[in-house]
């Protein structure tokens, strides 16, 4: 007979009186490798963004290029690459700067492309204004265009954060202890996978309803700082 859901919820609870450290300290991994692959991402991102918008055909064709490899093939496939081939270039790399290393690689390339966005969005003539008043391309990009694209960019680069708290999953396959790695190893402790992965979707989409709430209302409160 299969077994009922009181002892099923039963299950969870013992899980997670034994093992909810474990689960906690991969939640915490998942939850600064995110962050500080958004974040360091996002300073790539902005010269990343800027050599796109440059006229210099060379360093534009350069910069789409990455784009293109970076956006066009699996973050997982990217993860292999930087494990494998950053320890020969640097032996005593470890391998979660590698994994960290591809991850921002990889952010930077999808904010970027917000980036880009977020700065065409404002309009042509506030460029043209600043140049009128004396202002060189880099000085009006300081001061006009990108304090006017950061009310565009923030939201979207808050959204990679969340994409970028459920990509990190797969760094599981490379030894890294994320929630999923801690999970299997509490499956590896119990035999019981089934409680540990309602456990694991539960703390994901708790987070995610969590950020996202938290965005919107960061996004509702600058929306209103506009009016």
């Amino acid at each position: 007979r299969g077994i009922t859901l009181l002892s099923f919820i039963e299950n969870i609870g013992l899980i997670l009186q034994r093992y909810g450290a474990v689960f906690a300290q991969g939640l915490w991994n998942t939850l600064w490798l995110s962050f500080v692959s958004v974040f360091l991402g996002t300073f790539l991102g902005i010269l990343v963004a800027l050599g796109k918008l440059s006229r210099h055909k060379l360093l534009n064709g350069v910069v789409s290029t990455y784009i293109e490899i970076i956006r066009g093939t699996p973050i997982l496939l990217q993860l292999y690459f930087f494990w494998l081939a950053l320890p020969n270039i640097l032996p005593s790399i470890s391998d979660t700067t590698c994994i960290l290393s591809a991850l921002v690689v990889n952010a930077s390339a999808y904010i970027a492309e917000v980036i880009r966005a977020g700065i065409q969005a404002v309009d042509k003539g506030q460029m043209e204004a600043a140049r009128s008043c004396g202002m060189n391309g880099s000085q009006a990009m300081r001061h006009i265009i990108m304090p006017q694209a950061v009310k565009n960019i923030l939201p979207a680069i808050g959204n990679e954060f969340v994409t970028m708290v459920k990509e990190t999953s797969i760094i599981q396959y490379l030894g890294i202890s994320d929630l999923m790695y801690n999970n299997g190893i509490v499956i590896t402790a119990t035999y019981n996978p089934l409680p540990c992965y309602y456990i694991s979707a539960l703390i994901y989409l708790t987070l995610n309803i969590c950020l996202g709430k938290g965005l919107n209302i960061f996004e509702g409160r600058m929306k209103k700082s506009e009016r």
